[in-house]
């Protein structure tokens, strides 16, 4: 019987963390500074890029990536399945956000409806690497090269992601990570933006910090998107962890796959042939017609159970309120996936126990509601 406690996501900072942070407080610089610089730099060591910018959150990271590629007026086509950071930092920059839907199998933009929803006024694609699954690079980035089209790719979810065998960070153009709690690596909010393209990254670095290249200087408007040291500092420590927690993922993301494999009617996410995932989440989805219940009242069951679960995402991006006003085309896999969809615990210290109670649970749940 179980009887520890699950969580959904969980943060542990030792002792190293916590003396990091500690010693920045005690010293009295707290904006950014050489700690920042510090961790900028074994950020793009570690994923192999030629620079990195640090900023405040993985949604500042966006809006300025794409404040960087595109003007005014210009279309990006964005999956209408994902956090909506991905899609409002678009509208933000003054750009206009064109939703496309998703692979039923990866969750992933799908590149076939990217071609069919790009238009003389399309200049970008917004790629997700969503859960921790990484969209199909090398299809995107053909069609990309063949219209002239900027990739800002949303790396949120996929710090560790690899795509046939490079860090997705060294995907051209600019790529853009969060430090969220929930993330792979966390520095409580911040995020990065890293790129081989330095004139994107120069741009970036000038607009972060009110557009100043020197104090009180300003070349162009700019924001207040600084990291602080006491994130940076912690952030130095998490980078050295991130490999054993990837490892650790990896597994708990093997042993639920092993789980729920031949669970009829039940689908998990597969893996985009050539990434190697970091499972950021564990998602499944209900198939269609499969249970007596709705998804809602699964959750709820399991939640009685002792299993917390999420929905990542329950309204798709086009039906949003906030994106009224523009454009909607047929996504059904996107509307399909948010009516179904259910993300269970996943973070690096659920034991092997604890993957095996979350399955017998969800298993015996979707039985005894079971259609046939």
């Amino acid at each position: 019987m179980k009887t520890t406690t699950l969580s959904l996501t969980e943060v542990r900072l030792s002792e190293e963390e916590q003396a990091a942070a500690i010693e920045v407080l005690k010293s009295g610089q707290l904006r950014e500074g050489k700690r920042v610089r510090a961790f900028e730099e074994a950020f793009r060591s570690f994923v192999g890029v030629g620079d990195a910018v640090a900023v405040s959150s993985g949604t500042a990271a966006l809006h300025l990536a794409y404040l960087a590629l595109i003007n005014p007026g210009d279309e990006v086509l964005v999956p209408a399945f994902t956090f909506i950071a991905t899609a409002s930092m678009v509208a933000i920059a003054g750009g206009v956000p064109v939703f496309c839907d998703i692979d039923p199998e990866t969750w992933e933009i799908d590149p076939a409806d990217i071609e069919r929803k790009i238009t003389s006024k399309t200049k970008a694609i917004a790629g997700v690497h969503l859960f921790g699954n990484s969209c199909d690079i090398d299809t995107i980035q053909k069609i990309a090269s063949k219209r002239g089209l900027k990739i800002i790719w949303d790396a949120a979810q996929s710090m560790g992601t690899f795509y046939r065998g490079k860090d997705v960070a060294q995907y051209p153009d600019t790529v853009c990570f969060s430090f969220y709690p929930s993330k792979n690596m966390t520095t409580g909010e911040g995020g990065m933006v890293a790129t081989d393209d330095l004139k994107a990254a120069a741009k970036v670095r000038l607009l972060k910090s009110h557009g100043q290249a020197e104090k009180y200087c300003h070349q162009i408007l700019g924001f207040n998107y600084r990291m602080t040291e006491v994130e940076a500092a912690i952030g130095m420590i998490q980078l050295q962890k991130l490999n054993g927690f990837i490892q650790q993922r990896k597994k708990i993301g093997a042993r639920f796959a092993k789980g729920f494999a031949g669970a009829g009617d039940i689908a998990i996410q597969k893996t985009t042939p050539g990434c190697d995932p970091s499972f950021n989440y564990f998602s499944i989805a209900l198939k269609k017609n499969a249970v007596k219940i709705s998804r809602d009242e699964l959750v709820q069951e399991l939640r009685k159970e002792g299993i917390p679960c999420a929905v990542h995402y329950p309204i798709p991006l086009h039906e949003q309120p906030c994106f009224a006003h523009y454009r909607r085309g047929a996504v059904p896999v996107s509307e399909a996936l948010a009516r179904n969809i259910l993300s269970l615990p996943m973070h690096p210290y659920l034991t092997e126990p604890d993957v095996d109670f979350v399955v017998e649970k969800v298993l015996q749940l979707v039985g005894k509601y079971a259609t046939k």
